[in-house]
């Protein structure tokens, strides 16, 4: 049938009524899965006591986000929150170290804060939410790190509710920063965060001028935190590094991941004779570089003693007021005229080399994703938090039911 100008111009005038009155969809979704009209949501609601709520899905605006959660890690800080609460954020729903599945987004959503082309079906991870803060940008490694911003997980309740990975679909909204990672598997994108921590690290060590190629290197504890920082440094092509800590199961993990020798702390009767030990197994030399990585008070007091005259030291244990450490400034500091450097979570850009960073490791062989332990359905995550306060596992995660 043959359609006249009169005819045609009807069609369109009808058309662009329809997009004027808002019955265009605003946001494009995916539509292999249904997305369902509620989410659940594990919300800290009292001292270890963690309750899945279920509310309504949010709107998504132009520049929002909405992702299936695919897995999300318990950090240290999601520890402490669960049994202290030491930021007062209850009720608050927990998670930081999540990724996902783009399901729904905005129309203004084009490309990642790399500027990486983002579609339906992409799996992504968020890293800060700027609040206007012009000092965090992407390419430039002496603007502050998180600390100036917010972090999805850790943020306060609110009408939206989905504010955390520890649920089964998060909404990421304008200012937030976060990245395309499609092309990482899950446990490598659950990963992802704690890994930046030492990325970071590894950089700010890395200013002191001390710390390089053929460097003799401490690890002090061989948590999560610990046992990355060693496969840090091995794809760096740093060989000699030994791990000290009191669990014999996790310096065995330790040299898997790139430690050339071990001290369990337990085996010796003092400091001075673990720092004797040490620079036995250094041929003689003390390091010239260690990472404490205890978050103990009495750990980085005894840190300085495996350090030589004009060594490094970069401690990034304490992600939270873990008390006062005793040193003697003369002996540990002054005398030895060691360099010291702090590091506290981590950059933008870091985010970006964590990625790379993950893919060499697992070039050169190294089972990085066997730091992930145990894995929990998220109905048992009061279970998951038990079993990461135990210390039994390493990298305890949890994936939606």
């Amino acid at each position: 049938m043959e359609m006249n100008t009169n005819q045609v111009e009807a069609i369109v005038k009808k058309v662009l009524e329809s997009l004027s009155n808002g019955s265009a969809p605003a946001a494009s979704s995916a539509g292999s899965k249904a997305i369902p009209k509620t989410a659940k949501v594990a919300m800290l609601t009292a001292l270890e006591k963690v309750e899945i709520k279920e509310y309504p899905m949010p709107e998504v605006g132009d520049d929002d986000i909405l992702v299936r959660v695919e897995g999300c890690g318990i950090c240290g800080t999601d520890a402490h929150e669960y049994k202290r609460d030491p930021f007062g954020l209850i009720p608050v729903a927990l998670g930081h170290e999540g990724t996902g599945e783009i399901v729904k987004m905005g129309k203004n959503v084009k490309v990642d804060s790399a500027g990486k082309a983002v579609a339906l079906g992409d799996k992504i991870v968020t890293c800060m939410i700027f609040k206007d803060n012009p000092d965090i940008t992407m390419f430039d490694l002496n603007k502050q790190n998180v600390g100036g911003a917010d972090v999805y997980g850790l943020l306060p309740d609110d009408d939206v509710h989905l504010n955390g990975w520890f649920a089964d679909y998060i909404l990421i909204r304008k200012g937030s920063t976060f990245f395309n990672v499609s092309d990482l598997d899950l446990d490598s994108r659950i990963l992802i965060e704690p890994c930046a921590v030492l990325i970071h690290a590894v950089e700010r060590a890395k200013t002191t001028g001390i710390l390089r190629f053929n460097s003799r290197v401490v690890v002090q504890g061989c948590g999560p935190i610990g046992l990355i920082c060693i496969a840090i440094l091995k794809t760096m092509g740093i060989n000699n590094i030994i791990a000290v800590d009191g669990n014999a199961g996790r310096l065995e993990f330790a040299k898997r991941l790139g430690a050339s020798d071990s001290l369990n702390f337990k085996d010796y009767n003092g400091i001075e004779a673990m720092a004797g030990a040490c620079a036995q197994k250094f041929d003689g030399h003390l390091a010239d570089f260690a990472f404490q990585c205890t978050g103990s008070p009495v750990g980085h007091a005894n840190i300085y003693k495996f350090i030589r005259n004009g060594g490094g030291l970069c401690e990034l244990g304490f992600f939270i007021n873990g008390g006062d450490a005793t040193i003697n400034p003369h002996f540990d500091i002054c005398a030895k005229e060691i360099t010291t450097v702090g590091s506290w979570v981590y950059t933008l850009r870091d985010y970006a080399t964590t990625f790379d960073f993950l893919k060499s490791a697992k070039a050169i062989g190294l089972p990085i994703n066997e730091l992930i332990t145990d894995k929990y359905p998220l109905s048992q995550i009061n279970e998951a938090y038990k079993k990461n306060l135990a210390m039994t596992g390493l990298k305890i995660a949890v994936i939606p039911d």
